[in-house]
């Protein structure tokens, strides 16, 4: 009889550990337009085929899109903290900055909005992939060079993982998007979800 309750307390352990150890949670998609499915409808959105690929491998992991068109990196640090709490994500994939370049405003401050996002985060145990974003040449190649290094050298020193360009997979293919030639079309969702796939599965098995 000692034996078989050993055993029992023993499987019970083993379960419980397992339990514990067992990585899972929210992924916090937050971005702009170009998370937020802009000129599409929403279920075409990377983030929700992100969420549906995820379903399909079994994943315990769920996502929460909280994207706005227009956003920028002043307005999303103005309400991370109410997404944190809300969401408590253990992965953050922060994509924004799009368009604090678009309107030219200052890197640095783009740079200290993004940081102070990171630190929060960090600061609830979520880990970040940093979404990185480019410039057309007409915006200047000083601001243009400063602005894509921006996110390099925040990823370095915060230690986190980057893509450096979202639009990477479609950015020569002028038919992968909308008229206004800024927002991807519903059929280009999915190469940007591999895009993404591929810097944010590492984290999914390393997360709290």
């Amino acid at each position: 009889m000692f034996k078989i309750l050993s055993f029992l307390i023993f499987l019970l352990s083993a379960t419980a550990s397992l339990a514990a150890n067992k990585t899972s949670g929210t992924i916090l998609v937050y971005g702009d337009s170009l998370s937020a499915g802009f000129g599409i409808a929403v279920a075409q959105s990377w983030p929700q085929l992100l969420g549906q690929r995820l379903q399909q491998k079994g994943s315990p992991w769920t996502v929460a899109n909280a994207s706005i068109s227009g956003e920028t990196t002043a307005g999303g640090r103005s309400r991370f903290d109410g997404a944190l709490k809300q969401f408590h994500p253990g992965v953050v994939i922060l994509a924004l900055g799009a368009n604090d370049g678009l309107r030219g405003l200052p890197v640095n401050a783009m740079r200290e909005n993004l940081a102070a996002m990171i630190a929060a985060a960090k600061k609830q145990k979520a880990r970040v992939l940093l979404v990185g974003m480019r410039l057309p040449p007409n915006y200047g190649p000083e601001y243009t060079r400063d602005f894509e290094a921006s996110f390099r050298e925040l990823a370095k020193r915060e230690k986190i993982a980057l893509l450096p360009f979202l639009l990477e997979p479609i950015a020569e293919d002028r038919a992968a998007y909308q008229n206004d030639n800024l927002h991807p079309v519903a059929a280009a969702q999915p190469k940007i979800l591999d895009h993404v796939w591929k810097a944010l599965t590492p984290l999914l098995g390393t997360a709290s």
